[in-house]
């Protein structure tokens, strides 16, 4: 019995001592072929609203507590189910992640979503694992990554990659 207990608090223990980022690239974001839309700025397509909400789903139950979104419709678009969800507000972050976001981020020390883009996905996930695990920006048809780092903190930092995929295959 008390070897039972034991182990139940040392599992309680080393749940409560790690935090995980999840790191995505937007979702598939619309041409631009109408002169109205902002080339800068695109929305989503219905794939790239698909791969959003299949984000969601495969999120939802992680305990996220933060979400993280530069500022353009392609990316909070791509947190929008989740935000939902979850009841969460998202917090923007500039254009490019420099370090003040990055020491942002290593300070939460909860669940955190962070959406980027094909160039600067890689600098995030590699500050945040404190060397280069993603080896340069993402190609241009790459939206199916979900980058997974986890902080298992007990006696030290100890830093967990993967790199996983969600929502249909990118083409």
């Amino acid at each position: 019995m008390l070897k039972n207990l034991s182990l139940i608090l040392s599992s309680l223990l080393l749940t409560a001592c790690s935090h995980t980022y999840y790191v995505v690239r937007h979702a598939e974001k619309k041409i631009n072929t109408d002169a109205t839309m902002m080339a800068g700025d695109p929305p989503l397509t219905a794939a790239g609203q698909a791969r959003a909400e299949a984000l969601s789903d495969q999120l939802k139950d992680k305990h996220i507590r933060f979400i993280f979104s530069t500022n353009t419709i392609r990316t909070k678009s791509t947190a929008e189910p989740l935000r939902v969800y979850l009841g969460l507000t998202t917090a923007i972050y500039g254009p490019k992640p420099d370090s003040n976001f990055i020491r942002q981020l290593k300070r939460i020390k909860k669940n955190t979503l962070v959406i980027g883009h094909s160039n600067t996905v890689d600098d995030i996930v590699n500050a945040l694992c404190n060397t280069t695990k993603v080896p340069g920006d993402l190609n241009d048809g790459e939206y199916d990554n979900l980058f997974v780092v986890k902080y298992k903190q007990f006696f030290g930092t100890k830093i967990q990659f993967e790199r996983k995929k969600y929502g249909v295959a990118a083409k």
